[in-house]
């Protein structure tokens, strides 16, 4: 497989999908014809709800307020005199969040008929709490202490104090999330123990079309400085997104097709973060606009980075770049839209080298020790992605929406060993298109979802890791309904994925039948409103996953990961049964979660290490095998705002991973880790420090070697103001103050390098 494509081809070609995506959207009158509804004519220039944000204290008007219409995922930003307005709109009953840094966040109810025009004054309460956030990922945006499973929402502020470089860096330490890396570039988020393949990342409610699940070594090709939030569904979460999500998903949420119309303004961010550590440097931004109909969404960013400073020296061969950029356009009308984006994402990094020994018999049976270096790898990465998405809001009660959303990505990975000599090379072409329908209240249910999907897949390998082009083809159907039973809400879902792997064995020597998996996934949850802000949920789900091609049919060297890789053609999908429970307090004063799951997996997969070693290579050689596997555990988290402005914060997590056929525990189980902190919050600024801290992992599967724990400490500071009516922000973090030498056992380079040593890092944002 040739490495055909460079950056010049990839501007190129982002250009000519740009300019198709222009002419698309600007034909309104054929889009219109069969979308009814978009681009359509309505009152143009009425104002239909229009209000004034204040400080409830002061009566000061607010400017910088974040003013969204629910139904509609329309939003804007209020201006100096703290006024917002909204206009275009349908007759209708519509649900209103506003939010502001600092402040509580407040929903409003509005109904408006006709060219009536409704005026609003919000009052907004400072708040040393943040509210979780609105949700997107499940079946419908709702807040997260509404929700029936164990769900964390990063944004605002939060998102702010926890930027890293990567989602998952940003993510660790949230209840029940971990992260696993081969060097700061690679790192992927873990949900209580379950990582790769298991955990479904998403990009707007989309498959990123990458391969990092595939192999710890692969980054996740999802720019974090950009992200306006991050939403993470903890536990099988199968039913609206289908297999790979044994584990939980994480959404990143952008809006990359323009979801409502521009209102002939203009908003927009930018994010620029510099970090000592790596002397990294990283800036993003995004515009959105547009006039009547047609809505237009830019957005860029780049970040680079040096070699990663540790407590006992620099870790070679961890320099990165990144480079993205985005363009998204819609024709947006009364009831609905329809549009397309492009995205550009170019990535390279280093994996660091790694030395082991190995005895080795030699034909004179005597027997001598070897050591293996291996100076480490340079990826190199590229994605194309196309997403279109189009969304009718009938009139009537019954049906809530109707959406049709589609991507195709592809995707170019290469790497590069010794002296820039290719070791092995991928191209992955990625489709999936998603009929939806969301429901009101259908009989007894008071909403839910119904939707079909499809998936295509291409896989070429080359190199030195052997495995023959595939291509996969999934098709599935689901159904997933509430009821509303107050004080009681359930929720029941059921899925069935029908799964086929076609491998082109004509181009392979080894052995690669083609498989088919099919597989009914399950789930029912009750959440229970005992009042004063307290809920009592459970969830019990049934999802699964199958192999991937490098599971299935692997044969040869992986030296980015410092393997022999042996596929099993005869692996059997994973199927989970999980269980949670949780109780919820979301008071003014204390926001609290706690939950404790079972997650019990049959034909669990994962790389059993033969005891050989690869004669040429040097390198152990590990065999896929399937068992019986059970993952218990409990997680948590307290934010209790002593004073108006003093909070402390506090999480826990702990997982325990047995393989129970043969009582041995699963490798790379996170130890028990913890967080607390304490921190100041006024209108303008914030002071905090904190401390997370990991116990001894001695509990290790059989190539393991057991994890000190540790104790690090670290602090923030910001500011935030109005100006002009933008909303600025500059956060300072300081991570390991004391420059502490610790491991992480998730960490697949701890023997030869600790984890980052004293860092600060400088954030800037701005929104308007």
């Amino acid at each position: 497989m040739a490495w055909n494509e460079n950056f010049r081809g990839g501007a190129v070609r982002g250009l000519a999908v740009s300019a198709l995506l222009l002419m698309l959207v600007c034909l309104a009158r054929p889009v219109e014809a069969a979308w009814p509804g978009v681009g359509g004519t309505v009152v143009e220039d009425t104002i239909l709800i229009r209000g004034q944000v204040l400080d409830a204290a002061t009566g000061q008007p607010l400017a910088g307020a974040q003013v969204r219409i629910v139904e509609l995922n329309r939003g804007d930003v209020t201006h100096e005199d703290g006024e917002f307005s909204f206009s275009r709109l349908a007759g209708g009953k519509y649900t209103l969040v506003v939010e502001r840094m600092g402040y509580r966040r407040v929903t409003r109810t509005v109904e408006v008929g006709g060219n009536d025009s409704v005026f609003l004054r919000i009052p907004l309460a400072f708040s040393a709490l943040e509210l979780p956030g609105l949700t997107v990922t499940t079946t419908g945006a709702r807040g997260g202490d509404a929700q029936s499973r164990a769900v964390t929402v990063l944004s605002g502020q939060e998102l702010a104090r926890r930027m890293d470089a990567t989602i998952a860096g940003t993510l660790d330490g949230q209840p029940g999330v971990t992260m696993s890396s081969s060097g700061p570039a690679t790192a992927r988020p873990i949900i209580r123990g379950l990582g790769g393949d298991r955990i479904l990342i998403l990009e707007d409610g989309e498959r990123v079309g990458d391969l990092s699940a595939s192999s710890p070594d692969h980054a996740v090709a999802v720019e974090a400085v950009t992200a306006k939030q991050i939403e993470v569904v903890r536990g099988p979460a199968a039913l609206l997104f289908g297999s790979n999500a044994l584990g939980g998903v994480v959404n990143v949420v952008r809006e990359e097709i323009p979801t409502s119309p521009a209102d002939d303004r203009v908003h927009g961010g930018v994010n620029l973060q510099g970090q000592s550590v790596n002397r990294g440097f990283s800036g993003g931004g995004y515009l959105t606009g547009g006039t009547g109909p047609l809505a237009l969404r830019l957005e860029g960013s780049a970040r680079t980075s040096g070699d990663l400073r540790t407590p006992v020296g620099v870790l070679e061969n961890t320099q990165s770049h990144t480079y993205s950029f985005s363009a998204g356009g819609s024709l947006v009308g009364e009831r609905g839209y329809a549009g397309i984006a492009y995205r550009f994402y170019d990535s390279g990094y280093g994996v660091p080298g790694h030395a082991h020994d190995h005895d080795h018999d030699h034909d004179d049976d005597d027997d001598h020790d070897h050591d293996h270096d291996h100076a480490g790898a340079t990826i190199e990465m590229r994605r194309h992605t196309i997403r279109f998405g189009a969304l009718r809001r009938p009139a009537g009660e019954r049906i809530s929406t109707v959406e049709v959303n589609g991507s195709f990505s592809h995707y170019e990975h290469r790497e590069l060993e010794g002296e820039g000599e290719i070791g092995t090379e991928y191209r992955l072409l990625n489709g999936t298109v998603e009929v939806l329908t969301r429901t009101g209240a259908l009989g007894p249910f008071s909403g839910g979802a119904i939707g079909v999907q499809g998936q295509w897949r291409d896989l070429e390998v080359g190199g030195e890791l052997i495995a023959p082009p595939t291509s996969e083809y999934t098709l599935a159907g689901f159904i997933v309904q509430e009821l509303d039973l107050s004080p009681v809400r359930l929720e029941f879902g059921a899925r069935y994925d029908w799964h086929k792997v076609a491998p082109r064995a004509e181009d392979f020597s080894g052995d690669a039948p083609e498989r088919s998996f099919g597989a009914v996934s399950a789930s029912a949850a009750a959440l229970y409103d005992l009042g004063g802000g307290v809920g009592l949920g459970v969830n019990v789900s049934r999802a699964f996953r199958t192999p991937d091609v490098t599971e299935l049919y692997s044969q040869g060297p992986h030296l980015a990961t410092y393997s022999v890789e042996i596929g099993n053609p005869d692996l059997e999908a994973e199927t989970g049964l999980g269980t949670d429970l949780f109780l919820r307090v979301t008071r003014d004063r204390v926001k609290s979660e706690f939950a404790v799951f079972r997650n019990a997996i049959d034909n669990y997969i994962f790389p059993r290490r033969t005891g050989e070693t690869d004669t040429e290579t040097g390198l152990p050689i590990y065999r896929y095998a399937g068992e019986r596997a059970l993952l218990l555990g409990f997680e948590g988290r307290t934010e209790w705002s002593v004073t108006d402005r003093l909070v402390l914060d506090g999480t826990i997590s702990q997982v325990r991973g047995t393989l129970t056929t043969t009582d041995e525990p699963i490798p790379f189980i996170p130890p028990r880790t913890g967080r607390v902190a304490v921190r100041y919050e006024a209108p303008g600024y914030f002071l905090g420090v904190g401390a997370k801290l990991a116990a001894r992992q001695d509990r290790v599967g059989e190539f393991e070697e057991p994890t000190a724990g540790y104790t690090v400490f670290d602090a923030t500071a910001g500011i935030r103001w109005v100006a002009h009516g933008r909303s600025h922000s500059v956060t300072l973090r300081a991570d390991n103050i004391a420059d502490t030498e610790y491991r992480d056992h998730l960490s697949r380079i701890k023997d030869i390098m600790p984890q980052p040593g004293r860092s600060v890092s400088l954030l800037y944002r701005l929104n308007f």
